[in-house]
């Protein structure tokens, strides 16, 4: 047989998606792959439903229909304040994750660099190898995950070709101040490249935090490719819509990548998420106010079981520190994967093992995610009281 392509060697399957298989062959609560156990609004199954026998059932318009760029061109508006160009500056996409590869696939040629916060979304490194790039880590140090402007800087002396800059941040739930912000500008700026976001978690904050649009920021909009989706917003993971926005010369490029991986977006799954793109602040509001309920059910009771962990500022993920149950004999040779698989299966909560979002180390921590009904969550915090005395 012929050898396989070197770039494939170069990263692993998913661990996320990797756990919440074995989670689902021992029936345990799966806390590791982010998606809820919740139904979508019911506006969206309604049409969903009618959809169904009405249409449409055959290709959109390759980049996106017509009346889905443009509501997500009016919600933009509506939270940024900046108008967007629904016929050259944006991108229906196949989710977030092909938003992404086609920002990085348009924008880098093989051999250049792309600055990565570590942690980080594993994706981000799969897709940059992907697209020939090499990425250049720059620790964020737990638990509050501060910047190191003077590694930042290093980073940016290698003179990089973009920046990939998850705000709110998975998986440590960081949200980046404006002020961070600016100076990631103007790092850009100084050092001419591009700054590639992921504003997935951008309506799940939790005060006093807000969220900041890179692209809105003084000089950002030419430099700014802004990647998202409906997944977490509207609860909707397996619909698999995302959407890029960007300067109309960097979104043609991507619309010929996209174009030629995927063709287009489910024209049906468009049309059903058309009405939440037309809902007013009181649902996002409503948002807010459901995940910060979850969040304090969540950490108050890992606090109560006496498991240490982060205070995620954005998105719906805790990294909790398990360094002191690696070191008992029980657990003796175990590593942050082993101790994730056994917690699988012998206390039934799946977690996704920190290194897997670590350039270096990062194996005294797991990743548990509270997307889930309270009733889900009592359950699992249950179960993980038993880990305390295993």
């Amino acid at each position: 047989m012929p050898s396989l392509s070197q770039r494939v060697g170069r990263f692993t399957e998913s661990v996320i998606r990797r756990m919440t298989r074995i989670s689902d062959a021992h029936g345990a609560i799966n806390l590791s792959q982010g998606f809820p156990d919740f139904d979508p609004p019911q506006e969206l199954m309604q049409a969903l439903a009618e959809i169904a026998w009405a249409g449409p059932h055959q290709y959109a318009v390759t980049y996106g229909a017509e009346d889905f760029r443009q509501a997500l061109a009016d919600k933009h508006a509506m939270f940024s304040g900046q108008q967007v160009d629904p016929e050259t500056e944006l991108l229906v996409t196949c989710g977030g994750t092909e938003a992404m590869i086609c920002a990085m696939m348009a924008v880098c040629n093989p051999g250049d660099k792309v600055v990565v916060f570590s942690p980080f979304y594993e994706n981000y490194a799969a897709d940059a190898i992907l697209s020939g790039a090499e990425p250049i880590y720059v620790p964020l140090t737990p638990p509050d995950y501060p910047i190191d402007r003077e590694k930042l800087e290093a980073a940016f002396r290698q003179r990089p070709k973009a920046i990939i800059l998850c705000n709110p941040a998975n998986p440590c739930g960081k949200v980046f101040t404006r002020e961070e912000l600016l100076y990631i500008g103007s790092l850009a700026e100084q050092y001419d490249c591009f700054v590639i976001t992921d504003e997935v978690y951008e309506h799940i904050i939790y005060a006093p935090h807000v969220h900041t649009h890179f692209a809105v920021l003084p000089g950002m909009r030419e430099r700014a490719i802004t990647c998202s989706s409906l997944s977490k917003t509207y609860s909707i993971t397996g619909w698999r819509i995302g959407y890029l926005m960007g300067n109309p010369e960097v979104v043609d490029a991507a619309r010929k990548v996209h174009d030629f991986l995927t063709i287009g977006a489910a024209a049906p799954l468009q049309a059903a998420a058309l009405p939440g793109l037309k809902f007013g602040r009181d649902y996002y509001l409503g948002l807010q106010a459901l995940y910060t309920q979850k969040k304090d059910f969540f950490l108050q009771g890992l606090d109560r079981i006496g498991l240490s962990h982060n205070d995620p500022q954005g998105a719906y993920f805790v990294m909790v520190d398990i360094g002191e149950f690696l070191a008992r004999p029980k657990f003796a040779g175990m590593d942050d994967t082993a101790f994730c698989e056994w917690m699988i299966k012998h206390i039934g909560v799946a977690a996704v093992p920190g290194s897997s979002f670590f350039r270096e180390g990062g194996g005294e921590y797991i990743r548990l995610h509270f997307a889930r009904e309270q009733r889900t969550l009592a359950q699992a915090l249950e179960r993980l009281q038993t880990l305390v005395t295993a």
